[in-house]
C-alpha cells in the first residue's frame, strides 16, 4: 500500500503574508530581496503566471511584472506558523520529516488503523492546516519518497492572471501504478539530473524516465559515472529504499549575506563577521550546540568563492570566540578586488555536555555570563534589541535575522528600518 506522504505547502512564503496583509489577495505577490542582487523566495499564483520562480533574480521579476508587490521575507514568522503545522502532522505520526519549513515526508502505515487509509489521512491533514492555519497544502501518496513528492506536484495548483487554479489537492501513486506515473515524465524529473547530467544524457538521446529506465545500467555508467548512475537508474525503474526519517542531526549553522555593493575595506568586512558571529553564536545556543570547525566563505565580484577554515581547540558557542576566528581567517584574504558575498558557518557540532574550558576560557568565563543575559534580553524584546556594539549606529550592519539573507539585499532606496514586512515598489 502507498502509505508515504509528501506535504508541500502552497506558495508558503506569499500565503503567510497574505495572512496578515489580505489586501493584497489577487495581486502579483513576490517575497525575497528586492534590490538588484536579490533572489525571488517565493511568489503568488499570480505573480507565476508572469513566469516569476523561486531563485529568479528579483531584477527580471520586475522585468516580467512591473506591477508586482514585493515584500521583505520575514523567517521568523514563517518557522512560527511552520511550528504549527508540523505539529498538526506529529498529531498523525511521530514519522514526520521536514525537508524545510514549508514540506515533509510522512510515514503513515503506523496509523492506518486509527486514521484510515493514506488517501483518507491525506485528505484530513489538508483540511486541518486549512481551518486552523489558513493554508493550502498539496500532498503527494506513494509507496516511496521519491514518487511522493512527484505526486505531491501533479496535485498542486496551476498559476493564472487571475488567481491559482486547483489541482486535486491530493494525489495517489499505488504501487502498481508507479512504472506508469513516472515513464512519461522528463528525466529531470529525477533526484540528482542537474544541468550537467542532463547534457549527458540528452546526447545519448535520455529525454524521458522511460528513456534511462530502459538504457541497460552500463551505458548509462560509462556516462556520468558508476555511483551516479546506479542511484538514477533505481529511480528510474521506481525503485528508492529510503525510509522516512524523523530527526537529521544539523551538520552545520551558519549566516551568509551578498551586499548592496561590493565591499573593499577590510574594516567595513571586519564589523560584517563580528555581527555574523553573534547571530551564529545565538543560534547555536537555542539549538544548545557547540562546534569547533569554523568556516569563513568570501565570494568576490567576478563570482569567484574561497573558503577559509579552522578548527579550535575546544567546540564553542560564544560570539567572542566566533568572531575572533573569523576575523583571523579574514586575515588570510585580499578584499580589494570587492567582496560581494561574506558567510560564516559552523560544523562539527555537539551537545555542550562535558565541555571543558581551556585557561583563555577561564579568564573570559564572564563572557558565558553575557551571552546568557544577551539571550534573556533577546527572548524577551526581540532579536535587534541588543547586539555587539559596531552593529548599532549610523552605517552598522544590519541585525543579521535568520534565514532572509540567503534572499540577497532589499533595493537600498527602501530599506525597512522596523517592519520587515513593509512592501517596497
Amino acid at each position: 500500500m502507498a502509505s508515504i506522504l509528501h506535504v508541500d505547502m502552497d506558495a508558503f512564503f506569499v500565503s503567510v503574508e497574505l495572512l496578515d496583509r489580505p489586501e493584497l489577495r489577487g495581486r502579483p505577490v513576490v517575497v525575497g530581496g528586492s534590490g538588484d542582487r536579490g533572489v525571488v523566495a517565493a511568489a503568488s499564483y499570480e505573480a507565476r503566471a508572469y513566469g516569476i520562480h523561486s531563485a529568479m533574480p528579483s531584477s527580471r521579476a520586475r522585468r516580467l511584472c512591473p506591477d508586482a508587490v514585493f515584500l521583505h521575507g520575514r523567517h521568523d514568522r514563517y518557522a512560527e506558523v511552520s511550528a504549527r503545522v508540523m505539529a498538526i502532522f506529529r498529531d498523525v505520526t511521530p514519522l514526520v520529516e521536514p525537508l524545510s519549513l514549508d514540506e515533509a515526508f510522512l510515514d503513515v502505515s503506523g496509523a492506518i488503523t486509527t486514521a484510515g487509509p493514506p488517501v483518507a489521512i491525506a485528505a484530513a491533514l489538508r483540511g486541518r492546516v486549512l481551518d486552523e492555519e489558513g493554508l493550502t497544502c498539496s500532498v503527494g501518496v506513494a509507496s516511496t519518497k521519491f514518487v511522493a513528492k512527484l505526486a505531491s506536484e501533479a496535485a498542486k495548483p496551476r498559476a493564472t492572471t487571475t488567481g491559482p487554479v486547483f489541482g486535486s489537492g491530493v494525489h495517489v501513486v499505488e504501487p502498481d501504478e508507479t512504472l506508469a506515473f513516472l515513464r512519461p515524465l522528463p528525466v529531470q524529473a529525477l533526484w540528482g539530473v542537474g544541468p550537467a547530467t542532463l547534457d549527458r544524457l540528452q546526447r545519448m538521446g535520455i529525454v524521458t524516465v522511460a528513456d534511462l529506465a530502459d538504457l541497460p545500467l552500463d551505458n548509462v555508467a560509462a556516462a556520468i559515472g558508476r555511483s551516479h548512475a546506479v542511484h538514477l537508474h533505481a529511480l528510474a525503474n521506481g525503485r528508492d529504499e529510503r525510509a522516512v526519517e524523523p530527526s537529521r542531526a544539523t551538520k552545520s549553522i551558519g549566516h551568509e549575506e551578498t551586499f548592496v555593493r561590493d565591499h573593499h575595506e577590510r574594516a567595513v568586512l571586519d564589523r560584517e563577521v563580528v555581527a555574523f558571529a553573534d547571530a551564529v553564536a545565538s543560534r547555536l545556543r537555542a539549538a544548545g550546540l557547540v562546534g569547533r570547525t569554523v568556516q569563513l566563505k568570501v565570494r568576490f565580484g567576478d563570482f569567484s568563492t574561497i573558503p577559509r577554515s579552522t578548527t579550535l581547540p575546544v567546540a564553542v558557542d560564544d560570539a567572542r570566540s566566533l568572531a575572533d576566528a573569523g576575523r583571523h581567517l579574514l586575515d588570510q584574504v585580499d578584499p580589494s578586488p570587492g567582496v560581494r558575498l561574506l558567510g560564516l558557518s559552523v560544523s562539527g557540532l555537539a551537545p555542550p555536555a562535558g565541555r571543558q574550558l581551556t585557561l583563555d576560557d577561564a579568564e573570559g568565563a564572564g563572557w558565558l555570563e553575557v551571552a546568557d543575559a544577551v539571550d534573556e534580553i533577546r527572548d524577551r524584546f526581540g532579536s535587534s534589541a541588543i547586539g555587539p556594539a559596531v552593529t548599532m549606529g549610523p552605517g552598522a550592519p544590519r541585525p543579521k535575522r535568520r534565514g532572509t539573507a540567503q534572499w540577497g539585499p532589499a533595493a537600498p532606496e527602501r530599506e525597512p528600518e522596523s517592519e520587515p514586512g513593509d512592501p517596497i515598489g
